[in-house]
């Protein structure tokens, strides 16, 4: 497959490795033999490709990403690829500095304010707002179904419960926004005191901005109130933030137990790191 896309391409490719923190999609860092670095990325659905690709145009020349250099629509056996330029620097890390925190803010407030196109219709984006109390159930009914054989019962009966209980209490949703769903430290590439763009939208929505700081909270922001509160401050300097403190325990409650559901589909033992820390999270947050 890999062979197929590089020649799609037309790459002359000097060394080739695979990027480890791609949870679904498989991605490649490409050393080519002018020197130059690029990433191929197939991503693991056709629908996940075409989310992807809509999001580059609707991303473009509003929030910093990558340039896509061309892209492959696959076939019966492939789901399709795209060719990637590369990103100056590195992955956020809990190291950064509170500039950079407040950076993050800022592109993640600019993201939220692209809105849905009353014009232009999408095949792989979908606007789930008007629907949001609906989807949010839909999804966590749907890896209910496999998470139920990882847990015991009793555990199982009380997830269920609290899921119930806590969305009662959830504040009227924030939006219709463009909404990424995955947006954690691995996502986001930074340089310096400064972030040069954001990468992988093929989960993305449009729906209400309470469920897309969930991960950042989660890996990033839980870590350093000084970074957390300068990301709020760069965030409200773009748009209103939403009350987190309020929001917060609901999805990351829905986080770690859709997280185990999803270990169950993509495999337990391939996934074992990940399945132990959400595993652990849940029985945290159900104390």
């Amino acid at each position: 497959m890999l062979n197929r896309v590089i020649e799609q391409f037309g790459l002359q490719v000097l060394s080739i490795n695979e990027v480890e923190d791609s949870h679904s999609s498989t991605v490649y860092k490409c050393n080519l033999l002018n020197g130059e670095n690029v990433f191929l990325k197939i991503p693991y659905t056709k629908l996940k490709f075409q989310r992807e690709l809509e999001a580059y145009e609707i991303l473009k020349g509003s929030v910093a990403i990558p340039k896509m250099l061309d892209y492959w629509s696959g076939d019966e056996d492939c789901s399709g690829a795209f060719l990637l330029s590369e990103l100056k620097g590195q992955s956020l890390t809990t190291e950064a500095s509170p500039t950079v925190a407040f950076h993050v803010g800022v592109i993640h407030a600019s993201m939220h304010s692209i809105q849905p196109s009353f014009v232009k219709v999408l095949a792989g984006i979908q606007n789930e707002f008007p629907n949001w109390s609906k989807f949010m159930e839909h999804q966590f009914y749907s890896f209910a179904e496999d998470v139920r054989d990882v847990l015991d019962k009793g555990l199982y009966k009380q997830a269920l419960e609290k899921f119930g209980e806590m969305k009662q209490q959830l504040p009227s949703p924030d939006g219709p926004s463009f909404i990424h769903m995955d947006f954690r430290p691995a996502n986001i590439i930074i340089d310096g005191n400064k972030v040069s763009g954001i990468i992988d939208f093929e989960s993305v929505r449009f729906g209400s901005t309470e469920i897309d700081f969930t991960k950042l909270y989660r890996d990033f922001l839980c870590f350093d109130f000084t970074l957390y509160q300068a990301y709020k401050e760069g965030y409200n300097s773009i748009r209103p933030l939403i009350d987190l403190e309020v929001v917060l325990p609901f999805y990351r409650f829905t986080d770690a137990f859709n997280s185990i559901g999803w270990c169950k589909r993509r495999g337990i033992e391939k996934n074992a790191l990940f399945l132990e820390e959400n595993l652990a999270s849940l029985k945290k947050l159900l104390l």
